[in-house]
C-alpha cells in the first residue's frame, strides 16, 4: 500500500510540473470574451478525465484520484496561471466546482440522494427490509432466483437511472445477500439494467433526452426517431441478454469470478473496504412487514413518475408523451420522493411501529449513508465541467465529422466507438447525446439514407451507455455502487470486462448493420440484431468452455 501511495504521489508530481511546463509557455491571457487555452479543442482537453480514470483504476482510490483530474483540467485551461487555475477549478461559471454545486439539477439530485437514503434508513429502523429479506428468502430459493428477481425489477422500473439504482438496490440487497450474491455482482446487475432498459424505454427520462438532442429544424421528429433505435441499440439490449445468459449459465469471468467466489464463502466485499459498513441492513425490529417496504417503494414510483409528468406539463394540457418528452427529471424526482417521505412519515405513525425520535434519527442516518457518492458526483460533474472548458466536445465533433463523407460504411461503428471513448472520458451518457446526435443528423438528414441515420443514431446513444457503464466517473456507475452499497473502484474494475464483451459484440453488430444499410438502403438491416445476440451466445459459451477446461 505505501509502494501504491509514493507511486500516486510520483505520477501525479510529474504530470502536473510537467502540464505546468508545457502550458505555460502561453501567454496567461484572461479575457473571458476572447480566452481559450493551449489545448483547447485537441486531444489534450481529453487528458484530465484520462489521468483520473487510470489513477483510480490504478491506486483504488477514486477521491484523489478525481482530484487530481480536476487540478490537470484546471490548470491546463488557466494556461499555467496559478491564480486563473484556482479560480477555474472553484468558480468558473462553466466548471468550477462551486458552479456546479450551485446548479439547480445537481442539487435536485442530490436532495433525492438523501431523500432515498433516509428512505433506506426508515425502511431498515421499521424492519421492512428484513421481513422483505425473510419473505424472499422463502419464495426465492437459489442465488439465481436473486439475481433474476434483481433483474426483474431493474427491468420493471424504467422511468430514470438514477430512480432505478437506488431503488433496486435498497430493495433486493436483502435478498442477494441471503443468497451470498456480492456485492460487486448486485452492483452489476443494478448498472446493467438502470441505463440499458431506460435507453430502450420510450417513456422514460433518458427517451425525453434523446428526444431534446435532435436539432430544430432538422424536420426529424424526435420521439419517432428514438423508437426506430430501439432494434438498433445493440449494446443495450446485449447487455440484458448477457446478464440473463450469464445468471442462466451460472458463468463468471474476470475478476467478478473472484467476488462470486468469496461471495459463496460468505465474504460478500472481498476486499477490505466496506464503504457503508458492515451492519448497514440490521434492524432493531426483527418483526416487521413487508408491506413496510413494499407500500412505499409502491408510493415512490408513482409519485416520481406523477412529479416527471407535472415538470413536463402534463397538468397544464400537455399530452403524457410529450409530459415525459420535456421533463425535468432532478425537479420530477425530488418532488415525486418528498411526497413519499410525507406518505411514509404519516403511514409508519399511523402504524404505530416508530416513535417520532425514531423516525427524526433516521434522517441523519440517511443522509450520512449518501455522503461517499455526494462526493463522488461532486467531482465527477466538477471534472466534466473542466473537459468541457477546454473543447473536448468540439475535438469529437470535428472528428466524426471529417470522418464520415468517406467512411459513411462504417460510420455506425466509428460513432459507437466515439461515443463510448467520450462517456468514458466525461461519465456523462447525456452530453454525449447532445454532442454527437447534432452532428449525425447533419450528416445524413432525412432522405434516401433515412435508415443509416437511424443505425448511426442507435450507436451513438448504444456507445453512450456504453462508455457509462465503464467510466469510474459516471453518475449513474456511482449510483449504482451506492444502490448495492459496494466499494465503487469493485464495481467499476469487476463490470470493466463484462462490457467491453458486449461492446465487442456490439461493434460486429454495427458493421453488419452499416454494411447492410449502405448496400440495401432499407429495412434488411433489422436482421443484424439476431445475427449480434447469435455472436453474443457463442461467445459466451466459448468463454465458459476455455474457463471450464483451464479449471479442469
Amino acid at each position: 500500500m505505501r509502494k501504491i501511495n509514493y507511486l500516486f504521489l510520483a505520477v501525479t508530481l510529474v504530470i502536473m510540473v510537467g502540464l505546468f511546463y508545457i502550458s505555460g509557455q502561453h501567454p496567461n491571457t484572461v479575457d473571458p470574451e476572447t480566452y481559450k487555452p493551449a489545448v483547447y479543442s485537441t486531444i489534450g482537453a481529453l487528458l484530465p478525465p484520462v489521468i483520473a480514470i487510470a489513477l483510480a483504476l490504478i491506486t483504488k482510490e477514486v477521491y484523489s484520484s478525481l482530484f487530481v483530474g480536476i487540478a490537470i483540467g484546471a490548470l491546463l485551461y488557466s494556461n499555467g496561471n496559478l491564480e486563473l487555475g484556482l479560480n477555474t477549478m472553484l468558480y468558473n461559471e462553466n466548471g468550477g466546482m462551486i458552479t456546479k454545486l450551485s446548479d439547480s439539477g445537481n442539487v435536485g439530485i442530490m436532495v433525492f440522494l438523501v431523500i432515498l437514503g433516509i428512505m433506506v434508513a426508515l425502511m431498515n429502523k421499521v424492519g421492512g427490509s428484513a421481513a422483505f429479506g425473510q419473505w424472499a428468502s422463502k419464495n426465492i430459493k437459489t442465488r439465481v432466483g436473486a439475481q433474476l428477481a434483481t433483474i426483474a425489477l431493474g427491468v420493471l422500473i424504467f422511468v430514470d437511472d438514477y430512480f432505478n439504482c437506488l431503488t433496486v438496490g435498497s430493495v433486493m440487497r436483502p435478498v442477494t445477500d441471503r443468497h451470498q450474491v456480492s456485492r460487486a455482482k448486485l452492483a452489476y446487475l443494478i448498472d446493467a439494467t438502470a441505463a440499458p432498459i431506460c435507453i430502450i424505454a420510450p417513456v422514460s427520462s433518458w427517451a425525453a433526452a434523446v428526444t431534446s438532442s435532435v436539432p430544430k429544424g432538422s424536420d426529424i421528429n424526435g420521439f419517432n426517431m428514438f423508437l426506430q433505435t430501439i432494434p438498433y441499440n445493440f449494446y443495450a439490449i446485449t447487455t440484458l441478454s448477457m446478464m440473463l445468459l450469464l445468471t442462466i449459465m451460472k458463468f463468471d469471468f474476470g475478476s467478478m469470478k473472484v467476488h462470486e467466489d468469496n461471495a459463496n464463502k460468505g465474504d460478500l466485499f472481498t476486499t477490505a473496504a466496506r464503504p457503508y459498513g458492515d451492519d448497514d441492513d440490521n434492524t432493531d425490529k426483527p418483526n416487521g412487514a413487508v408491506i413496510d417496504l413494499v407500500l412505499p417503494v409502491i408510493v415512490l414510483i408513482i409519485c416520481c413518475i406523477i412529479g416527471m409528468i407535472y415538470s413536463g406539463g402534463f397538468f397544464t394540457g400537455e399530452s403524457f408523451v410529450d409530459a415525459f418528452a420535456g421533463a425535468d427529471a432532478p425537479k420530477g424526482l425530488v418532488l415525486g420522493s418528498m411526497a413519499t417521505f410525507f406518505f411514509t412519515f404519516c403511514f409508519y405513525m399511523v402504524r404505530n411501529v416508530m416513535t417520532f425520535k425514531e423516525f427524526t434519527e433516521c434522517i441523519p442516518a440517511g443522509f450520512r449513508a449518501m455522503v461517499a457518492p455526494i462526493m463522488i458526483l461532486t467531482m465527477a460533474w466538477t471534472l466534466s465541467g473542466m473537459t468541457g472548458l477546454l473543447g473536448a466536445k468540439f475535438y469529437v465533433h470535428d472528428l466524426v465529422a471529417n470522418s464520415a463523407g468517406i467512411l459513411k460504411m462504417f460510420l455506425p461503428t466509428i460513432i459507437f466507438v466515439v461515443a463510448m471513448f467520450l462517456a468514458f472520458s466525461t461519465g456523462t451518457s447525456w452530453g454525449t447525446f447532445s454532442i454527437l446526435i447534432p452532428v449525425v443528423c447533419n450528416v445524413f438528414g432525412s432522405g434516401d439514407t433515412y435508415e443509416m441515420l437511424i443505425i448511426s443514431i442507435a450507436a451513438c446513444l448504444s456507445g453512450a451507455v456504453c462508455g457509462d457503464h465503464c467510466s469510474p466517473i459516471s453518475d449513474t456507475t456511482i449510483m449504482a455502487s451506492a444502490g448495492a452499497h459496494s466499494d465503487h473502484v469493485n464495481h467499476v474494475s469487476t463490470q470493466l470486462p463484462y462490457a467491453l464483451t458486449a461492446a465487442s459484440v456490439s461493434v460486429a453488430g454495427y458493421l453488419i448493420a452499416g454494411g447492410i444499410a449502405y448496400f440495401t438502403e432499407n429495412s434488411l438491416a433489422l436482421i443484424a440484431l439476431p445475427i449480434t445476440l447469435c455472436l453474443l451466445f457463442v461467445t459466451l459459451l466459448v468463454m465458459r468452455t476455455y474457463m471450464r477446461k483451464q479449471a479442469a
